[in-house]
């Protein structure tokens, strides 16, 4: 995002004295442009001007010659003696590019240098030295480090005593704000400068306008020659370039240009490079520098070939797409035959300026923001250049800019230019549209009045004209591509009017029940997993067919079948999730991975299940109400999407301590949190053992059935290989259930509550022996039906079971299930007769379905 230093900003619009950074972006947040960060300044404490007034070589036993010296800083600032005169400060530096009375830049005890580094009085080479003489690299200023700065040879004077942080910039906070893609033009000091114009009413003068208009003999040739353009947009309609020969286009640039490109975030490199960054940044327009000597005439702008390649500016040979535009010259008569830049997005490695570069193109265009984001996001170059481009450049700007360079190169290079200047101009001029100016207020719900609404597009540089009464016809500035219909121009007056001046009424709520039924229920689930020691988490719904592959699913299993994403986040994951446990299951192993080896997480979320042989979805037209048939088709090819809730259940429920090894999670965990889902619902669900279903193990997992026989879900222990594969604590146990499924089979009629006996609870337990493989859940059922049936009647407050045996004590093939009865009637006290032939109504009902006895 731009970094905004307040000195540079204050050269295009006219700043309060004392201005901070803070203030600056309380001012433009109220036009849309929101604070980023706010950096402060590279130097803090006392940084001063100082002359070298002494200077001592002495040799050191290590080789190392070091200089001690005696420099005036000012009698503010020098050193104070005992007689209570002040003298100068004496200071140890081991640089040698100085001599008595230069000018230099000293750093004294408190202040604090980029690192951050600290300046204080310490004894070093048999002296106390008493600050730092300091060279570029130490404040910041570029990568210098051979000698320290000698003011006279960067072109400063200033007089002794004299504050280095203001004279250097060091001392400057820097705004860093966010920019939204619409609004590109504030990717620049002049477009900033603009919004903070409109913010305070502050006097802003445009430093792009006019555009120059004097003719020029035409300069090097430039054909553009885009055959294929994108969408029938051309992917250049301007190009400018222009010459400047004899410059010392390697030299450094001049510090205080340096200074601002650093506070902006960018590293300086030499003169032609710092010059054309510094215009773009100063006024949007991104500009790009050729070594002459390594162009051929003429420049031809085309489309790529397939096959071709380009070695880039960062060294790296990219293979071409026919989609990318590019700068290519023509060697040996060859037209466009040599690539020379990705156009809009990064120049090529072999025609950059160099160490013996003397004679320079400078060079400007106006591209298609479609085929510059296309091509930087295809190669992955987020370039500076491409950020702008991509968003929208001011098609006025290139002519100006290049100026704005050659004039840089001129004054500090000691180049020439050409006369002559290529200018290739193949833009339209700005379509004007129509403006109804009661749409602001219509829209807003704010009385703006016509004359507000004409003043605020004259404001932002909209041209208008009187079409009718109350209709103007409106052509937008070049610098804002983003307003192109008329609800542009009312976010602009609601934007420059204040955001603060549109009331917020908060609408009543609807007559109604509130939440519906589904509602509620889906909120109950969530709060009983979460009081039943579950946490609730959100994972992305999008997988890949690695993570289908670690749950051992089957090639033809159903939850292969997923919907693909047109344009995936990532390569890696183009599938809409089947299932939930897919994701969750990844959600706990990266917990586990990051040391948390006790997971109970659940999810509530949508799944996709795509139709088979469902076709395509219609493109409906816009602005036309879809026919019936549209609107049906249109479902019939969105898949289907219930909600699921999934649990997984890893390591320690209970943790170890002094009380004892703690309890770790098992199957058994899992299915009791099913069973509190379906107690939410108010559903009685059965559980019947599934050998098949992944990723669960085969002897491990249950079916959840209503009791219509509608399967519901699964729960139970994690196959082992499943659990190796997500790096699980062993013996994991997991669950998923369709929620949509338990809130269609849940009761909708009222409630109606019983009456709690105050008669005491009577207690059976009943063991009997089944055949080992009649499923407990089945014994369970004909132990509440024969209790119901009982001579005692409607007994059963609850009936749980507690003990299963197999062993020497039973028939083999046998099992022993232990069932133990909560007995309590409404009106009475149960007798010793009623309790026992509840008891004998149990047995007899379970003998006569499973052939089951009583465990003697």
């Amino acid at each position: 995002m731009p970094r905004i230093p307040l000195s540079w900003l204050g050269e295009h619009v006219e700043l309060p004295v004392g201005l901070t950074a803070d203030q600056l972006a309380a001012d433009l947040v109220r036009v849309g442009l929101e604070e980023e960060a706010v950096h402060a300044a590279a130097v803090t404490g006392p940084l001063v001007v100082g002359r070298v007034v002494e200077r001592t070589p002495e040799p050191q036993k290590n080789g190392k010659t070091i200089n001690w010296c005696r420099v005036d800083v000012g009698d503010a600032h020098n050193e104070l003696r005992e007689d209570g005169s002040r003298g100068p400060r004496g200071i140890v530096c081991g640089a040698h590019n100085f001599d008595v009375g230069d000018h230099v830049v000293v750093a004294l005890p408190g202040a604090v240098l980029p690192g951050p580094f600290a300046i204080a009085s310490r004894k070093t080479y048999g002296h106390v030295s008493d600050g730092m003489i300091c060279s570029a690299r130490e404040l910041g200023l570029g990568e210098d480090h051979a000698g320290i700065i000698v003011l006279s040879q960067i072109g400063v004077d200033a007089p002794v005593g004299t504050d280095a942080r203001e004279l250097l910039g060091l001392g400057e906070e820097v705004l860093e704000i966010n920019v939204t893609p619409d609004r590109g033009y504030c990717f620049s000091m002049r477009g900033v400068a603009r919004e903070y114009a409109h913010a305070t009413g502050a006097a802003f003068t445009d430093p792009a306008l006019p555009e120059p208009s004097d003719v020029r003999p035409a300069g090097f040739a430039v054909e553009l020659d885009d055959r294929a353009p994108i969408n029938g947009v051309p992917g250049v309609d301007r190009f400018v370039a222009q010459v400047v020969r004899g410059v010392a286009a390697d030299a450094p640039s001049p510090t205080w240009m340096q200074r601002r490109l650093q506070q902006a975030g960018m590293r300086p490199i030499s003169l032609a490079v710092d010059a054309t960054n510094y215009v773009m940044l100063d006024l949007g327009q991104p500009l790009h520098a050729y070594d002459l000597a390594r162009v051929a005439e003429p420049i031809v702008v085309r489309r790529a070939a397939a096959g071709e390649t380009l070695r880039t500016l960062d060294d790296q040979v990219r293979t071409l797409d026919p989609q990318d535009l590019l700068v290519t010259d023509s060697p040996d008569g060859a037209r466009g035959s040599r690539i020379i830049g990705l156009a809009g997005v990064m120049g090529g490695g072999d025609s950059e300026v160099g160490p013996s570069t003397t004679d320079v193109l400078v060079e400007a265009a106006h591209w298609d923001p479609v085929t510059v984001a296309r091509t930087a996001r295809r190669h992955r170059i987020p370039s500076e250049a491409a950020k702008r481009y991509e968003r929208g450049v001011d098609p006025r700007l290139p002519r100006v800019a290049v100026a704005r360079v050659v004039a840089l190169l001129v004054e500090h290079g000691g180049g020439t230019p050409d006369e002559a200047l290529t200018d290739v101009d193949l833009s339209e001029p700005r379509t004007p549209f129509e403006l109804d100016l009661d749409l602001p207020a219509r829209l807003v719900g704010v009385a703006y009045t016509h004359d507000e609404v004409r003043d605020v597009l004259a404001e932002i540089g909209c041209t208008l004209a009187d079409v009718r009464p109350g209709v103007v016809a409106v052509t937008p500035p070049s610098w804002r591509p983003d307003l192109a219909v008329p609800v542009d121009l009312v976010e602009e007056v609601a934007r420059l009017r204040g955001y603060d001046a549109i009331p917020s009424i908060v609408p009543p709520a609807p007559a109604g029940p509130g939440l519906t039924f589904g509602q509620r229920a889906r909120r109950a689930v969530a709060d009983a997993l979460a009081e039943h020691g579950l946490v609730e988490v959100l994972s992305y719904p999008f997988v890949g067919t690695d993570q289908l592959d670690a749950l051992t699913l089957p090639p033809d299993d159903e939850r292969r079948r997923a919907v693909r994403l047109l344009n995936p986040l990532s390569d890696a994951q183009p599938f809409m999730r089947t299932d939930l446990l897919v994701t969750l299951l990844d959600t706990a192993r990266r917990n586990v991975a990051r040391g948390n080896v006790d997971v109970c997480v659940f999810e509530l979320g949508l799944v996709t299940l795509p139709t088979p042989g469902a076709g395509a979805a219609p493109a409906l037209p816009g602005a036309v109400r879809p026919s019936p048939e549209d609107l049906d088709a249109l479902r019939a090819a969105v898949p289907h999407q219930p909600r699921h809730v999934a649990g997984v259940l890893a390591g320690r429920l209970e943790p170890a301590g002094v009380w004892g090894d703690g309890r770790r999670a098992d199957h058994g965990d899992a299915i009791d949190a099913v069973r509190r889902v379906a107690q939410v619902f108010g559903v009685d669900v059965r559980l019947v053992a599934d050998q098949t279903r992944a990723p669960w193990h085969p002897g491990r997992c249950a079916r959840v059935e209503t009791a219509q026989g509608v399967v519901v879900g699964w729960a139970g222990e994690l196959h082992p290989n499943v659990v190796a594969a997500h790096d699980l604590p062993a013996r994991a146990a997991a669950f998923e259930l369709d929620l949509d499924a338990l809130l269609a089979a849940a009761p909708r009629d009222a409630f109606q509550a019983r009456a709690v006996s105050t008669f005491p609870v009577a207690k059976e337990d009943v063991a009997l022996v089944v055949p080992a493989d009649v499923p407990a859940a089945d014994v369970l059922a004909a132990v509440r039906a024969g209790a119901a049936a009982s001579a005692a009647g409607d007994v059963v407050e609850d009936v749980r079971l507690f003990d299963v045996y197999e062993g020497d004590q039973v028939p083999a093939g046998h099992r022993s299930l232990a069932f133990a009865l909560r007995l309590r009637a409404a009106d009475r006290t149960l007798t010793a007769a009623e309790t026992a032939a509840v008891r004998e109504a149990v047995v007899a009902e379970a003998g006569t379905r499973f052939s089951a006895t009583l465990r003697t």
